[in-house]
């Protein structure tokens, strides 16, 4: 009879466990930024900010790690909102976030980055200790933006 208990201690403590996990890795600590406290812009060859006119921004963000940030936006302006000179970004890589937060899809942006369908641009350099801010956008005007790593964390 104790085997059974202790059995089904470790089950309900394994279920409890994997709820918390699951709460503090998907919803605990993010928050929703207000549109006018994110800024979205990208660097020009010479490294200056050129910021972006954009509309519709929903972005969430975490204290936890400067890597929970993402955004979803409209550039508000007619293309080519960018000058022609701007340089891209080759390492772009969208991280996921969380399912609640549907607009961004980290597996099609990269996707549409690797196809050509939308350009990846840094959009600020150490935006956080070690993490860039990475924008895409698409020739319709949508964009993403996220960090990653900086170039110092990569592997040589």
């Amino acid at each position: 009879m104790s085997g059974r208990w202790v059995a089904l201690f470790l089950i309900i403590f394994a279920l409890l466990f994997g709820a918390a996990l699951w709460y503090f890795q998907t919803r605990a600590y993010y928050r929703t930024l207000p549109p006018e406290a994110v800024q979205i812009g990208v660097l020009d060859v010479d490294g200056m900010p050129i910021a972006l006119p954009v509309t519709e921004v929903r972005a969430i963000d975490a204290t936890t790690s400067p890597l929970k940030f993402r955004a979803c936006f409209r550039v508000d302006a007619p293309p080519p909102y960018l000058p022609p000179d701007l340089p891209g970004y080759d390492r772009a890589e969208p991280l996921v976030a969380p399912g609640w937060f549907s607009c961004f899809d980290a597996e099609s942006i990269a996707r549409d980055l690797a196809a050509g369908r939308a350009t990846a641009f840094l959009g600020a350099r150490e935006i956080a200790s070690g993490a860039d801010r990475v924008l895409a956008i698409y020739p319709d005007g949508r964009g993403f933006a996220w960090h990653q790593l900086g170039e110092e964390f990569l592997e040589k």
